[in-house]
């Protein structure tokens, strides 16, 4: 069977499920008219219309989202797969939809990132194509502290850190081959993950937008986003 050269974007929304009386899951939360989950989606079709897009939720969730779609007559084309127990357990699940000899690249991006660039995305993509590893990240800008066990702690240079975002781009195999690996503690990412594996990780730049919406003030913040 001939190999196929494709590009991927797996888009990641949250964790648990719908439990009764429970605020709304972030990712179907309105933002300028509609949930943030379908800005995200946007956002890689905008990059390329032909983008395969594998959306992961939970299970429990899966109903909700489709009674969206209906009320805001949402048809982009994406596959959907299950969610996991853990973030690992989602990608992985996301990952194992891409056919086992599929050659290309993979894009994985939090669900709650709906201002990330085509600019950033297409940064990852390119890169990646010889690099195999990308990550998008922006310059620390605060002044960092590093507590570790003092209670006072001690200064750090920032300039020895960077802020890293998502989407993270990666080699179909290379990804496949990382994420056949126990789940581990210290996989705070997915290019945590590969550099299990010997591989290095290229950073480029990210975009400042490029924000992820887990508070209050992170959706008005969007709002504001949107407006700009």
């Amino acid at each position: 069977m001939a190999h196929i050269t494709s590009k991927y974007a797996i888009i990641v929304a949250g964790g648990k499920g719908l439990r009764m009386g429970a605020d709304i899951p972030k990712q179907f939360l309105p933002v300028g008219g509609k949930p943030v989950l379908m800005h995200t989606i946007s956002r890689f079709h905008a990059y390329d219309k032909d983008l395969k897009v594998i959306l992961v939720l939970p299970k429990t969730q899966q109903a909700y989202w489709q009674e969206l779609c209906e009320q805001y007559h949402f048809d982009e084309d994406y596959q959907l797969a299950d969610g996991g127990a853990s973030r690992f357990q989602s990608c992985k699940n996301g990952i194992s939809i891409i056919p086992t000899d599929a050659v290309g690249l993979v894009a994985i991006h939090d669900g709650v990132r709906p201002f990330v660039s085509c600019d950033t995305i297409s940064r990852c993509f390119d890169t990646a194509e010889t690099a195999k590893a990308v990550i998008p990240v922006l310059p620390v800008t605060d002044t960092l502290r590093f507590v570790g066990d003092s209670h006072s702690g001690r200064n750090v240079l920032r300039s020895d850190y960077k802020a890293v975002q998502t989407p993270q781009v990666f080699d179909i195999q290379l990804i496949k081959k990382a994420y056949e690996q126990e789940e581990s503690a210290d996989f705070t990412d997915d290019a945590s993950v590969v550099e299990r594996l010997g591989q290095v990780v290229t950073m480029v730049e990210g975009n400042r937008e490029n924000i992820k919406i887990t508070t209050p003030f992170d959706l008005k913040v969007a709002e504001v986003l949107l407006e700009l």
